[in-house]
């Protein structure tokens, strides 16, 4: 409980505290997902696979920034580093033909 005398607005503050600290551990993990699986796919080479999780990355990245719940300047950069490693794979691609 916050550390102020115990009112009634006190204690929903509380609750409203904690409902969205369940929220945005939540969506902060399912991030976290989807970055470890964009960048295994991107790791490993498989172009067409990681083109489609970036899109489902660069997805959930909006909605995060959306609800509040990361930056607008912190979705760009995610954005940013995963979009380079999806073109290093298609560079590569290039080379190899």
């Amino acid at each position: 409980m916050a550390n102020i005398k115990g009112g009634r607005a006190a204690r929903k503050r509380d609750r409203q505290n904690a409902k969205a600290n369940k929220r945005n551990t939540l969506v902060k993990a399912r991030l976290h997902n989807e970055h470890k699986r964009l960048f295994k796919k991107a790791d490993a080479g498989d172009r067409e696979a990681a083109e489609k999780d970036l899109k489902a990355f660069v997805s959930e990245l909006d909605k995060a920034v959306k609800k509040g719940i990361i930056t607008k300047n912190t979705a760009n950069r995610k954005k940013s580093r995963a979009q380079l490693r999806v073109n290093k794979i298609a560079a590569k691609a290039a080379e190899a033909k």
